[in-house]
């Protein structure tokens, strides 16, 4: 199965749904990059009136997770996933629609490969940033993900 952006959406609806409830959305996913979008609501902001930071941390997870879901589907390995770790930093208040972007698949293209080959579990690194419609980045978040082919 091609994985696409409304195939990921209906996937959030029914496994994920805080995040659907939320905004979260897929715009675009292709070989190397993933792009997210969340706006700013009543249902998912915080009492300062921004976005809640784990609604960020949803969008960025996806960025991730997605690319990493797509890489190992075309490996054709059954390889497991797991976010073993991951860190945040906040700059600007969340407002408006803010739109999440990981583009480092080659990163995982190494580390399913490096898995492949020694049979041990990989760890890689994925930084996902939120940029608002100004174009004024308002959070970074950075996920370890850990990969073992089973």
């Amino acid at each position: 199965m091609k994985i696409s952006p409304s195939k990921l959406n209906t996937f959030l609806m029914f496994k994920l749904p805080a995040a659907y409830f939320t905004g979260v959305r897929t715009k675009q996913i292709n070989d190397t990059t993933c792009v997210v979008s969340v706006k700013h609501r009543w249902i998912n902001q915080n009492p300062f009136n921004s976005m809640f930071w784990a609604v960020q941390g949803m969008a960025a997870e996806l960025t991730t997770g997605a690319l990493v879901i797509k890489k190992i589907r075309e490996s054709g390995k059954r390889i497991s996933m797991l976010v073993a770790n991951n860190n945040a930093s906040f700059t600007k208040k969340a407002t408006g629609r803010i739109t999440f972007k990981c583009d480092e698949g080659s990163k995982i293209d190494e580390a399913i490969t490096r898995a492949i080959e020694t049979g041990k579990g990989q760890t890689v690194w994925l930084n996902s940033n939120g940029i608002n419609s100004d174009g004024v980045q308002v959070s970074s978040f950075n996920f370890e993900w850990t990969l073992k082919v089973k």
